[in-house]
């Protein structure tokens, strides 16, 4: 009889037909993550860390810290960048750390760009089986750690103006299986490809609307999607609501302090059969984009 430890790690590392990377609600706030075309779009040095803590009240739930700097080079004709995302779900660990470059062109006179990105880096993932709990206590992987450590490669596209962006990547493009322990072909590293998208409205002088989506496919999965609208007031406060199909809705607040500093928290709540084992998920959300006084620009970056 297989033991709970088996259990833990088929729940954790999934077969080819799910969904592994990382949740995250703040997916217009953190697009380097997903998509390296998003390196140096910002027209600044920026730096953002997100802390997303899942599942409150549910053992073994997700706990997952992003960060992520960029920056232009070149008048923005490049971009550069790294971003890093530490996740535990159980006793299942998995740190990345990537590099991120890309080139753009202007598309018109005004702010379209169009820029094409490349990411390298590296999975390393770990299972701590010193403190599950077992069937049998002579299991042969009770009480031992193992380790492993997989190269990666991203690739996307990016277009964006000062009112709207559209996007398309893969950010692990090699699929692996894992190493350590024989459960068949469980997949440590399945492909993802995302899209996403977005726009500014302009309501009247003091409001304004932005509506945005990212849609998630991985092969012999169900296509999921994000929805987020946003309404920002006096270019300073952020509210919003969010939708995760057939997952989870919650709302969404970000201030901006001056031009270089935002803050942001979001609560969602499952809607699916979760909903009775746990009390939603808080994600925090802290960007400093830095701009020499010499660069001042002359409308507000809203992605």
């Amino acid at each position: 009889m297989k033991t709970l430890l088996l259990i833990c790690i088929l729940a954790t590392s999934h077969l080819a037909n799910a969904q592994q990377d990382e949740q995250l609600s703040l997916y217009m706030y953190n697009k380097l993550a997903f998509n390296p075309a998003y390196a140096g779009s910002r027209k600044a040095l920026s730096a953002i860390a997100i802390g997303r803590f899942q599942w409150v009240n549910f053992d073994g739930a997700p706990n997952t810290q992003w960060f992520s700097i960029q920056a232009p080079l070149f008048q923005q004709a490049m971009g550069v960048g790294a971003h890093v995302v530490n996740d535990r779900i159980g006793n299942r660990t998995r740190t990345s750390i990537f590099g991120d470059v890309s080139g753009s062109i202007a598309v018109n006179k005004k702010t379209s760009r169009l820029s094409v990105g490349i990411s390298a880096g590296f999975d390393m993932i770990g299972y701590d089986f010193n403190t599950v709990q077992v069937n049998d206590p002579n299991d042969p992987y009770f009480g031992k750690v193992f380790n492993e450590t997989l190269p990666n490669v991203g690739a996307g596209i990016y277009y964006y103006s000062d009112k709207h962006f559209f996007g398309i990547s893969s950010p692990r493009i090699l699929e692996a299986t894992s190493n350590i322990v024989s459960l068949g072909e469980a997949k440590i590293n399945s492909r993802h490809f995302f899209i996403t998208g977005g726009t500014i409205l302009k309501l009247n002088s003091v409001l304004k609307l932005q509506p945005s989506a990212l849609i998630k496919y991985t092969p012999n999965s169900p296509i999921t999607a994000d929805i987020n609208v946003s309404l920002l007031m006096y270019e300073k406060l952020w509210t919003g609501i969010m939708y995760r199909f057939n997952e989870a809705m919650g709302v969404n607040i970000v201030y901006n302090i001056k031009d270089m500093l935002s803050i942001g928290y979001v609560y969602d709540f499952p809607i699916n059969g979760l909903r009775t084992y746990q009390s939603g998920s808080h994600e925090i959300f802290l960007r400093f984009d830095f701009r020499p006084k010499k660069a001042i620009y002359s409308s507000p970056r809203y992605f």
